[in-house]
């Protein structure tokens, strides 16, 4: 199913008119009737429309995973529209690794990059892009190479949770799911194809992840 398609299979699914999708969204119709044609191969608006009509806003940027039925497994939410806004910085795969150790996370400064959320965080946060294909399902969530999640490091942390660890053989944090076993802690990619790595007393969690985010 091409992009087109899945815009136009989104606004089937929640019923809802051109007009009516693109008054939710906050657009015009022409938009919503150039994305239904193809005229426009992406669109910055892709999470508030998943949001308004009710379906996963992977699928619909890049068709993975499932139109609908995710999110109640899944602490990732899409991105609306919000009334307010917050900044966050974008930092490197190693600077996240690095956080726990780091007495000012964020000195001023600190990323010469930012990227805003509707997501008031508990604690610190910051955006991290996906590398390589470990978090990449064909079956159910699934996070993308080039997708931006952003992370709280004073979010709750339990068991069925994405989040952002520091292995202790490693100098860069790791993006997996946290999985629990007999007492034991893991982390589970979502990609099968790749190992799971158990969580010991040397792992550290450096944060959940809150939001995804596609970005063109």
């Amino acid at each position: 199913m091409e992009y087109k398609d899945r815009i136009k299979a989104a606004r089937r699914h929640a019923k809802l008119t051109q007009a009516q999708l693109a008054k939710l969204v906050g657009i015009d119709q022409a938009s919503i009737s150039d994305l239904e044609r193809g005229r426009s191969a992406r669109s910055s608006y892709n999470a508030s429309i998943a949001k308004a009509c009710g379906v996963s806003a992977i699928w619909i940027e890049s068709g993975a995973g499932q139109m609908i039925g995710e999110t109640e497994q899944s602490n990732v939410r899409d991105i609306v529209q919000p009334n307010m806004m917050f900044r966050y910085p974008v930092i490197s795969w190693v600077a996240a690794g690095a956080w726990s150790e780091a007495v000012e996370p964020f000195p001023p400064g600190f990323s010469d990059r930012y990227e805003m959320s509707e997501y008031d965080s508990k604690g610190p946060a910051f955006w991290l892009e996906v590398k390589g294909d470990s978090m990449t399902s064909i079956n159910g969530q699934s996070v993308p190479e080039g997708t931006f999640i952003l992370v709280d490091t004073e979010a709750d942390v339990h068991s069925g949770k994405l989040v952002i660890a520091k292995l202790a053989d490693s100098n860069e944090a790791t993006f997996k799911k946290l999985v629990e076993d007999g007492g034991r802690r893991f982390l589970k990619p979502l990609n099968p194809a790749y190992p799971i790595e158990p969580c010991a007393d040397d792992c550290k969690i450096v944060g959940v992840v809150v939001r995804a985010l596609m970005k063109l």
